[in-house]
């Protein structure tokens, strides 16, 4: 098993950035697929970002190009590096981890863009 911690969340002007970190409980460089998902009130969990063990990684087509997703196998710690917020990204952001099939979430943070 392991327990993800999400951190970095918060309030942030249209434009602005926020670096959203998810510390797992145990080493990651065996878990493939680690990624981020977001919810807005009312709507479905959608897939922001995702980054395999190679480092190969894939976006929702709403991020490309304003996010970043990296790990950091050592500090067994996946960021999310969003730039030029917009309101339409706010939401609860979760981190996921994929291993051996089994997928594990974090509790979430919010992440609130005003405009």
């Amino acid at each position: 098993q392991v327990q993800l911690v999400e951190s970095g969340g918060g309030l942030v002007q249209a434009g602005g950035s926020l670096r959203l970190s998810c510390a797992a409980s145990r080493g990651i460089f065996r878990i493939n697929f680690m990624g981020w998902y977001r919810q807005a009130p009312g709507k479905q969990r959608d897939l922001v970002a995702r980054i395999t063990i190679s480092g190969v990684t894939n976006y929702g087509d709403s991020v490309k190009g304003r996010f970043t997703i990296s790990r950091d196998n050592a500090k067994n710690t996946v960021y999310l590096q969003m730039n030029s917020l917009k309101p339409e990204d706010t939401a609860v952001y979760y981190c996921n981890a994929i291993d051996s099939g089994r997928p594990y979430w974090g509790q979430g943070t919010q992440v609130t863009v005003s405009s």
